[in-house]
């Protein structure tokens, strides 16, 4: 079935559907005409008793009664007159001697009146119809049939038949013709934008669906694929982007280390300058492996896998092991690290990958900004806010704006190392817990720099 093209398919529907509509309306059209052809008969045959009733009370003489226009009516009419025993006392040529009604429909007939179907009638090869009722005379009650052959009503019905199954064929293939019509005609819209969309490639970018104006589902999929192919294009030029930039980075401490073994193969040396050529080469080495890890989560996190813990931290704590790992460096720069976090507050995150997160924020501050770093808490509107801030000049405007995209850099922070993933970094950790990050330059100066992440806390509480 799915192989049938879909065209076809809907024209099938289509054609069973009107097949069966057709045919109850057929029906329906073929009993009811029968219907009415009955009823116009027994009309008929009322309206001829009426008639007769009227002689037979006035006259009641079988001479007079067999010389009325509704008995001698030979061909398709014919009509009896009978006593009650049942003899017939007047009749249609052909009907004298034998009666039509006896028995119990003799009875019946004499008290009401009644309509009754004959295949035969002496003198008749056609089936008929008659009417049979009571009528009083001078001599006594006698019983009046009318009656006259159903042909007519069959020749109606046949002919109506013969145009039903010659008509609805025709109209059943007219139906088809116009659903298969209709059908395609909505399906070439779809069938433009499959044309269309094989042709579009990668190394066109930019190229988009036809979308017709029809305001139905046909202009709703095409809307909805352009969307999808603008952000397909979108994805792929970040993608490229990051290679790019990836080589980029990846290239400058490859040279470097190419650079320091060439030169210490070439131009040995002492031993102290071998020794400094390996330990150049390894921190080189280092910052390679630190970029490759940084990179990875950056792809894991672009994927939806950025792989969590989840354990419930105390903020404060996390706060405080944070700076712990930074006090050599602050000692080494003048800078003091302060922690400030209200008592019982927690969050529900990965320890590693929020310490990473901080880190790499607190390694900004003490990189390129002065003074103290503080770091601090805050629960604010179903939010936890960890701020990590410094005193240094702060963020230039035009970069706050893309400061937490990849391989991005500050101007002044571009002869000081870094491969610009930092940020990048806290803004996947702060995602991949369902929270968010946000830069900004401190009110008395400096840079401000905060990951919101759900406040579990009023949920959940935690004794301590």
């Amino acid at each position: 079935m799915n192989r049938i093209p879909v065209r076809i398919r809907v024209a099938a529907a289509f054609a069973v559907t009107m097949a069966i509509v057709l045919s109850w309306a057929a029906y329906l059209l073929y009993v009811d005409v029968g219907k009415e052809l009955t009823e116009a008969v027994d009309r008929e045959l009322q309206v001829r008793a009426h008639d007769l009733r009227l002689v037979v009370g006035q006259k009641g003489g079988p001479a007079d009664v067999a010389s009325a226009p509704g008995f001698v009516e030979p061909g398709e009419r014919y009509g009896q007159l009978l006593d009650e025993q049942g003899t017939v006392v007047a009749a249609t040529p052909g009907l004298a001697g034998r009666p039509l009604l006896a028995g119990d429909e003799l009875e019946a007939a004499q008290t009401d009146q009644l309509f009754l179907n004959r295949e035969a009638v002496p003198g008749l090869d056609e089936p008929s119809r008659f009417l049979a009722q009571a009528v009083p005379t001078p001599t006594g009650t006698h019983v009046l049939i009318v009656g006259a052959t159903r042909e007519d009503r069959r020749e109606t019905l046949d002919a109506l038949r013969t145009q039903l199954l010659i008509g609805g064929p025709i109209a059943l293939a007219i139906a088809t013709a116009a659903g298969y019509f209709l059908a395609g005609l909505s399906l070439r819209q779809v069938d433009l934008m499959r044309r269309r969309a094989s042709t579009i490639s990668a190394e066109r970018p930019g190229e988009r669906l036809p979308v017709p104006r029809t305001h139905d589902e046909v202009e709703r999929l095409g809307e909805t694929l352009n969307e999808m192919l603008t952000r397909l294009e979108a994805a792929l030029q970040r993608e490229r982007d990051f290679v790019t930039d990836a080589g980029h980075e990846l290239r400058t401490p490859l040279a470097l280390l190419r650079a320091e073994l060439e030169l210490a193969l070439r131009h040995p040396g002492s031993a102290e300058q071998l020794e400094g050529a390996v330990r150049r080469s390894s921190a080189e080495v280092d910052r390679l492996a630190q970029l490759a890890e940084d990179l990875l989560l950056i792809a894991r996190s672009d994927g939806a896998q950025l792989p969590l813990r989840r354990e419930r931290l105390d903020v404060r704590e996390l706060l405080t092991s944070v700076a712990h790992r930074f006090e050599w460096r602050a000692d080494d720069t003048g800078a003091a690290i302060v922690v400030s976090a209200p008592d019982r507050l927690d969050v529900d995150g990965d320890r590693l990958r929020l310490e990473q997160a901080l880190g790499n924020l607190v390694d900004n501050a003490l990189r390129y900004g002065s003074g103290p770093v503080e770091l601090s808490a805050a629960a604010a509107g179903g939010t936890v806010e960890l701020h990590v801030r410094d005193h240094g000049s702060g963020f230039n405007d035009e970069f706050i704006g893309q400061a937490f995209e990849r391989f991005t850099r500050a101007d002044h922070a571009r002869s000081r190392g870094g491969a610009g993933l930092g940020l990048s970094i806290v803004r996947a950790v702060a995602i991949a817990h369902g929270g968010d990050v946000r830069a900004q330059n401190a009110g008395g100066g400096g840079a401000d720099v905060a990951i919101v992440l759900p406040d579990t806390s009023a949920a959940d509480p935690v004794d301590k």
